[in-house]
This record gives structure tokens, sequence and C-alpha cells, in this order.
């Protein structure tokens, strides 16, 4: 019985989340093609009324998740935000469903959340156009192999980062980067010989490149750390109702000369800032450490 309810329930948010977003996507799509003018009153105009709709897209779904799938929700630490302030974004990253974590915490708090996305999800139907027309950072990595092959890539995707961040200079943004560059597994938590305990290594390059890119204007950090006393749900654990509570730890900071740099040619910038992120990392690992420590304690 109980897992008839379940597939009702998700199905039914899954009903609503579609159709929420085919509801917001459209005006997006509109909006969209007006940003296009070489204007800057015009972009900017569109800018805003873009991150209105996104926000309200986020809204009606966090209404959604409160309606039909309802979980406990925790959060603790530093959580004194402004919409009025640029932020660097990084967190643990184990499921589809942190995106859907770390909207429900931040949005309508900070200015619209925007990822760092892989280019090939620019190819997403739908959603791809709009992440697009929301100006979502789109990265495209090239392996050692494609920069043998073609040495001319080497800092393409550098200067494609600074580019996606100049566009935040004009507005309040937030800047979201899973730093680990993956999901989290303990195939590729023993494959990297990690020396963290619930996360994986790590890589500086993408959130060094977007501090620089973006210079003075984002002057705070925070660090997000995720944790689900249960397990690591997938999507449709989620949205089916199998999500009893998330707990949810922030530590906001001011981002300082040793994170600012360059990171390419710099190469004690890039060990500092490397460092840097590494002891962040252990601070990190120590939170989901002491939520797992006091998650047995309550199962006991």
């Amino acid at each position: 019985m109980g897992a008839i309810v379940s597939y009702i329930r998700g199905s039914l948010a899954f009903c609503c989340y579609f159709i929420n977003t085919l509801f917001w996507v459209f005006p997006i799509f509109i909006m969209s093609f007006f940003k296009l003018i070489p204007l800057s009153a015009t972009r900017t105009l569109c800018t805003h009324f873009l991150d209105f709709c996104a926000s309200a897209w986020i809204s009606v779904n966090n209404i959604i998740e409160n309606t039909l799938h309802p979980f406990k929700l925790s959060v603790d630490g530093d959580t004194e935000l402004s919409t009025k302030e640029w932020y660097m974004v990084i967190a643990n990253h184990q499921s589809w469903v942190d995106i859907l974590i770390l909207q429900r915490v931040l949005n309508r708090k900070t200015p619209f959340l925007k990822f760092f996305l892989k280019q090939e999800l620019i190819y997403v139907p739908v959603l791809g156009l709009a992440w697009w027309a929301l100006d979502f950072p789109f990265m495209r990595r090239y392996s050692n192999a494609q920069l043998k092959r073609n040495p001319k890539l080497r800092g393409k995707d550098i200067e494609i980062t600074r580019k996606a961040c100049a566009k935040f200079k004009s507005k309040p943004v937030s800047v979201m980067n899973f730093v680990e560059g993956t999901r989290f597994h303990p195939s590729k938590h023993s494959k990297q010989n990690s020396p963290y305990t619930h996360l994986l290594k790590p890589k500086a390059g993408g959130m060094a490149f977007a501090l620089s890119a973006m210079g003075e204007h984002i002057d705070k950090l925070i660090d997000i750390s995720i944790y689900y006393p249960d397990k690591v749900p997938t999507y449709w654990e989620f949205i089916s109702g199998q999500v009893k509570e998330v707990k949810v730890h922030m530590r906001i900071s001011e981002i300082g000369d040793e994170l600012r740099g360059d990171y390419l040619k710099d190469r004690h910038f890039k060990i500092q800032f490397q460092e840097q992120l590494n002891l962040i990392w252990q601070q990190k690992d120590q939170v989901l450490t002491e939520f797992a420590q006091a998650n047995h304690r309550e199962e006991a």
C-alpha cells in the first residue's frame, strides 16, 4: 500500500513540476528574444524580468514540495542573507536533489541562484534554452587528449568562464559551483583516495576563474553542507515523499585577497588557492561528520 501511495504522490508531484516549468518557461522564452537587442537598458530590464520569473518558478516549486511531499528542513549556521549582495556559493554534491535543496534554502533570500552547467546541458529540451536565457554559465571542459590534438583549445574553457561571469557585474547574483566536479559516490571516493570522509577532492579552477572574472563585485562566500540523515535520495525518492528530513549548515565568510589572483599564470597563487579550498573542505567534512554522529545517537 505504501508503495502505491508513493507512486501516486511522485507522479502527481512530477506532473505539477512539469506544468509549473512550462508555465514559467514560456515568458522566459519570449523575453529571451528581447534580450538579444543590443541596448544595455533593454538587456538590464530583461534580466530583472527573467530573474523575477525564475524566482517565482522556484517559489511555486517550493509550494508543491510543501503540499505533496513535505519534509523537515533544518538549517543552522550563518543565515543572515541579502538580495543586494553578490555571492559565490559552494556545496557538497551527492544527488540532483541537492539543487532543489539549495533553491529552497536560498530563493528570495539571495539574488537568484545561477549554476555552472556542462556545455552539453544547453541541449536539454526546454530547460537548456531557459538556462541560457537566465545567463547560467555553461562550462566546456577539454580532456588532456583533446588538448594534445589541438593545443589552441588550451585556455578556451577559462575564457568562456570569464565571459559568462562578466554578465553578472551589473546586477547582484549568486553564482553556484559544485567544486567536487561530480556527485559523490563511494567508488569515486575510493578511486580518488580522497582524504575526506564524506567528500571528494575539491577542484579549484572553476571557482578561481569565476572570482577572477567577477573582480571586486563578489565579496562573500556561502559554504553550504547538505546532509541526508536516512540516505542520499534519488529525484524520484524525493518527489514521492520518501525523504523525511534534510539538514543544512551554512557558513558565510568574506572573500579575501588570498582568494583573488591569476590562477592560470601565478603558480604561487594557484597553490595558495587550492590550500585555502582544502581548508574549507576539511571544515565541511567535519560538519558532515558531526551531522552523521548526531544522527547515529538519535537512532541508538
